[in-house]
């Protein structure tokens, strides 16, 4: 942690309470800066506006326009104003968003290699985490994104550990997943692993996951313990197992001829900004996360904490390690596996 993380931290009170001010310019897709620039960015995002990940955008965007002068006005379109995850990839492709953070395992049905980190059980912790996506292994994935022309930003967000939640049962070992309707975001890896476990995953956006959880299109889903809160799935979904089954960030992409066409001075002071962002948002994750499994106890979800093995072995025995190793690739594996060790 930096000293300018700790120095600016975020109450987790304060991402609620800055919903209704924050929803005011946003819910109606108007951007937070209107002046004029010489230099107009579209950021979008599919993060509710009290999500530590657009607090910290917002911060850089006004610190990116005072460094600036006001040159460089970079408008923020959180909680899929502009479209799912997989419309607003289309847009930053094609130029009409500028900027847009994505799980690699979602940009993986683009860039086959940029899922690699949501190997099951891959990371023991974040220490390792932050090895591995800012050592080797993410300067990999972001050379293989640079390929199909999005510029990468060199760090990722933070999305956490993620979690299985239902509305019927919770889930103790992987034979309970047997035959289980889940939500899993639109992503081979996601959809392979859950299959592999013996559930019925079905690709849904984020932004129509508490829909499909309130009319049983899906029984269940999985997300890190902030996002089930601040998205308010506790209203939908009962049971909350601590599977920590994946780790999942988003990096942060850029249009590559739009940002190419920046001049170097302006590129230089929106990436540090970013980057100063990114590592607050890290922060605010990690304090999350040390709160909100009470928070989500107070509202009335039940929390089991499983053994790992039998998830572990179900999907050794089915192939899935095996499978992957294939698919990325030995090259991409001995990348990963400096930081996680050997995956069966």
């Amino acid at each position: 942690m930096t000293a300018a993380s700790r120095s600016t931290t975020i109450p987790r009170r304060a991402f609620i309470q800055g919903a209704a001010g924050i929803g005011a310019l946003t819910a109606i897709g108007q951007p937070v800066f209107a002046q004029t620039a010489e230099y107009t960015l579209k950021w979008a995002n599919n993060i509710p506006a009290t999500h530590p990940s657009t607090i910290r955008i917002r911060e850089a965007a006004d610190a990116i326009k005072k460094e600036t002068n006001g040159k460089v006005d970079i408008q923020i379109f959180p909680n899929n104003q502009l479209g799912g995850d997989t419309d607003m990839l289309s847009q930053v492709r094609s130029g009409a968003i500028d900027i847009f953070p994505l799980s690699g395992l979602i940009l993986q049905t683009l860039v086959p290699v940029a899922g690699i980190n949501g190997l099951a059980f891959a990371f023991k912790d974040y220490p390792t985490v932050w090895a591995a996506m800012d050592g080797d292994l993410g300067a990999y994935v972001r050379a293989a994104i640079a390929k199909v022309n999005l510029y990468t930003f060199d760090k990722c967000l933070d999305n956490g550990y993620r979690n299985i939640t239902t509305s019927t049962k919770p889930i103790n070992a992987a034979a309970d997943l047997k035959g289980f309707k889940i939500r899993v975001p639109v992503s081979p890896l996601w959809t392979s692993m859950f299959k592999d476990l013996g559930a019925s995953p079905t690709g849904i956006n984020f932004s129509e996951v508490y829909s499909a959880l309130q009319t049983r299109v899906v029984d269940g889903q999985e997300n890190p313990l902030a996002i089930i809160e601040i998205a308010k799935l506790y209203e939908v979904q009962k049971y909350c197992s601590l599977t920590r089954h994946m780790w999942d960030g988003q990096w942060i992409l850029a249009n590559g001829k739009r940002w190419n066409s920046l001049p170097p001075d302006i590129q230089a002071v929106i990436n540090k900004h970013v980057t100063v962002a990114v590592e607050k948002q890290r922060d605010d994750i990690r304090r999350l996360d040390n709160t909100v499994e009470g928070e989500l106890k107070a509202k009335g979800m039940i929390f089991n904490d499983p053994d790992p093995k039998s998830f572990r072995d179900t999907l050794s025995k089915a192939g899935f390690y095996q499978y992957w190793r294939t698919k990325f690739g030995e090259e991409a594996m001995s990348k990963l596996e400096k930081y996680s060790g050997k995956l069966a």
